[in-house]
């Protein structure tokens, strides 16, 4: 049902989505934005336009008040995340087994995939993408990373490229993109 793209380069994280809505059988064309900066955080969500919703609008959490980014990530914020979803009717529980949804997550040049499990992922790659178009976003961002500054990609037009791709080559993903930076 969608695409979203994260980039970084240490100091700046760029997360670029589409805008289709799909139930698997309709797509449609959304105007509520699937990325989205919540005070130092930008986010980016795939799954369920209302997790993306409680997201942006119910959780609550203050930056990172550690040096130790990934162990607040993997803590403090998922603890606000499950909270915020519990509270808003999302989180589902499977024999005592909590999921929630995917969705990107940068925070002080740091790019974060935090998948269904609640389990944070932090790539080497400084790429990261997840939804339907995810595989075709992740070939054109392999492309783009070793080349980007040679050919005066920078991150901006590397996530359009990438969603581009997807729009073309899977039937759940449509423009138009939104694409965020934050250092």
């Amino acid at each position: 049902m969608t695409c979203i793209v994260g980039i970084t380069d240490g100091r700046t994280v760029t997360i670029g989505g589409d805008s289709a809505g799909s139930d698997g059988w309709h797509v449609a064309v959304r105007s509520d934005s699937k990325v989205f900066q919540v005070g130092p955080y930008v986010m980016g969500f795939t799954t369920s336009y209302r997790m993306g919703q409680l997201l942006r609008y119910s959780l609550t959490i203050g930056e990172p008040d550690t040096w130790d980014v990934d162990r607040f990530m993997a803590t403090t914020f998922i603890d606000a995340v499950r909270e915020c979803l519990t509270a808003g009717g999302y989180a589902k529980n499977d024999s005592g087994r909590e999921e929630g949804g995917q969705f990107l997550v940068g925070i002080h040049g740091r790019l974060y995939l935090v998948d269904e499990d609640y389990q944070v992922g932090h790539t080497v790659a400084g790429y990261a993408a997840v939804g339907s178009g995810y595989l075709v976003a992740l070939g054109s961002l392999h492309s783009t990373a070793q080349t980007a500054e040679r050919a005066g990609l920078d991150a901006h037009r590397r996530a359009v490229m990438a969603l581009a791709a997807a729009v073309e080559l899977t039937s759940e993903v449509r423009p138009p993109f939104t694409v965020i930076q934050a250092s």
